[in-house]
């Protein structure tokens, strides 16, 4: 399998952190947004939308995070990143939407490129936004996470939760948010700081990460 990422995109962040849990091989392939890389013909031919990450499982192309995360777990059933009760599932889905439907979309790359050069917003304006999503959603899963069982986002395992949840606190900290305000988020970050599969896929252990 081939990965194509870049080690600051979240959704390419969380399908290295799950094709770790599932031990799945995959070659990484880096795409330097940028140099623009995913608006270049070649990389068009892998995913016609130009957006990371896209995994070629040799028989074929899958992109849109979300989808790769559901295609991993139905064709590797161990571990399982889902709970068996219908209930639970659907809690642990939810606070996947949270970061992938109402975080993510509105301070990923292109949207505060957007503000940059469509509004003339300058970085203190760019970062202020993207804390406001963030905070307002990490507002939510606080509670969530304290209403949850277990020392991970939800249970004693990790689940696609908190695939979803590390990045964002990744990307958190680089727009100065204060995660220690999130007692049970951080509580979760560091569990999941332990385990090798969480550790491996960090922006700074990926082949284009910047050295220092």
């Amino acid at each position: 399998m081939k990965l194509y990422s870049h080690y600051r995109s979240s959704a390419a962040y969380r399908v290295r952190i799950a094709l770790n849990l599932k031990g799945v091989t995959a070659e990484i392939i880096p795409i330097d947004l940028g140099k623009r890389e995913h608006h270049a013909p070649k990389f068009l031919e892998v995913n016609p939308q130009g957006l990371l990450p896209a995994l070629d499982t040799g028989h074929g192309v899958l992109t849109q995070s979300s989808a790769i995360l559901e295609w991993l777990e139905e064709t590797r059933k161990e571990p399982p990143l889902l709970p068996e009760d219908a209930w639970a599932r659907a809690q642990v889905r939810a606070m996947c939407a949270i970061v992938g439907s109402d975080i993510h979309p509105v301070q990923n790359r292109r949207v505060l490129s957007y503000l940059k050069h469509e509004f003339d917003a300058d970085q203190d304006a760019i970062f202020k936004w993207a804390r406001t999503w963030i905070t307002a959603g990490f507002d939510a899963l606080e509670r969530l996470v304290d209403q949850a069982p277990g020392k991970y986002a939800f249970g004693d395992t990790p689940t696609l939760a908190d695939i979803y949840l590390m990045p964002q606190v990744y990307n958190a900290r680089q727009y100065g948010v204060d995660v220690d305000k999130f007692p049970n988020i951080a509580k979760v970050e560091q569990a999941c700081a332990s385990i090798d599969a969480f550790a491996i896929a960090h922006p700074r252990k990926q082949p284009d990460a910047p050295a220092g």
